[in-house]
């Protein structure tokens, strides 16, 4: 009898746990709901019309999406983030993993360095950008200074053809490669110490200690940072917006940029949801290609 009174008051406790627990994630999903569901399907059903905002929605069927593939621009676009990509995400992890691995002690101001380096994290995109702007001034801006120091011209970094992108490049790294540091930090400090003892005893060097022992352990914390980067490459917007609007000659005009363009300065709001649509297709497909390769490694290891 006791156990069967017992087994209901659990039974009750449960279902208790079990309201109170929808009671609080309910506001949360409700807010899910409201600013990020709806306009999804609200932006997936105008990407079949040719909404302009001023006139009213006429249903086009799939003819977004068949002009959307014969646009040059759209796919120069793409050619200009994966030029990004194969320079940025390489250097965000290799430099983050540098510092965390330099960082990683606890020695009196290792700290200061710490946050020193987090500290561009925190800045504005856009305050940063501006900033950098007249840091990359090929006049009076103090990189093309210092570079005459040692007797060098500077170019004009946001103005040619051949340094725009690379400036885009070297201004999101200043700003991304603090939270990665951070991230690098939590993984190492995650890896057992005895290992690198054992390792020690049986004679392994430093190199052979990170290549057998770090890198493995770091392999989840490396695919979380390099799918963030790959993401955030593919949605950069606002250091190609303010340093350099998409040029010169559209060499450093993004997706975002151009849907951003379409939808909000040409007002043709179903094309840019159009645009964004496959923008998320290719998104997806980056990140699933990321996760198998990551889970092949991880396979042969």
């Amino acid at each position: 009898m006791k156990g069967g009174v017992f087994v209901a008051s659990m039974h009750k406790l449960h279902k208790h746990q079990a309201r109170m627990g929808y009671l609080f994630i309910t506001p949360t999903m409700l807010l899910f709901l409201a600013f990020t569901i709806v306009p999804v399907v609200m932006a997936m059903y105008l990407s079949f019309t040719n909404y302009d905002v001023v006139s009213r929605r006429d249903w086009v069927g799939l003819d977004n999406y068949r002009r959307l593939f014969q646009d040059s621009l759209y796919w120069q676009t793409f050619r200009n983030v994966i030029f990004y990509s194969v320079i940025f995400v390489p250097l965000n992890i290799l430099i983050s993993l540098l510092i965390a691995l330099l960082l990683n002690f606890n020695k009196p101001g290792v700290k200061l360095f710490r946050t020193m380096n987090y500290l561009p994290t925190l800045t504005s995109a856009v305050a940063a950008a501006t900033v950098w702007i007249w840091l990359l001034h090929p006049e009076f801006g103090l990189v093309n200074g210092l570079l005459g120091y040692l007797g060098i011209t500077g170019p004009a970094w946001l103005a040619q053809t051949n340094t725009a992108m690379l400036s885009i490049i070297l201004v999101t790294l200043w700003q991304s490669i603090g939270s990665n540091m951070v991230i690098y930090i939590a993984g190492l400090q995650g890896v057992p110490d005895y290992l690198y003892e054992s390792a020690k005893l049986d004679g392994a060097s430093a190199f052979d200690r990170f290549r057998y022992i770090t890198w493995p352990q770091l392999r989840p914390t490396t695919f979380l940072v390099s799918t963030m980067s790959i993401i955030g490459a593919l949605q950069l917007f606002d250091q190609a917006f303010v340093l350099t609007q998409g040029g010169p000659a559209n060499v450093t005009k993004t997706p975002v940029y151009l849907i951003y363009q379409q939808g909000f300065n040409q007002l043709q709001m179903g094309y840019a949801s159009a645009q964004a649509f496959v923008l998320a297709i290719v998104i997806l497909v980056f990140s699933y290609i990321n996760t198998k390769v990551n889970k092949s490694e991880e396979s042969i290891l």
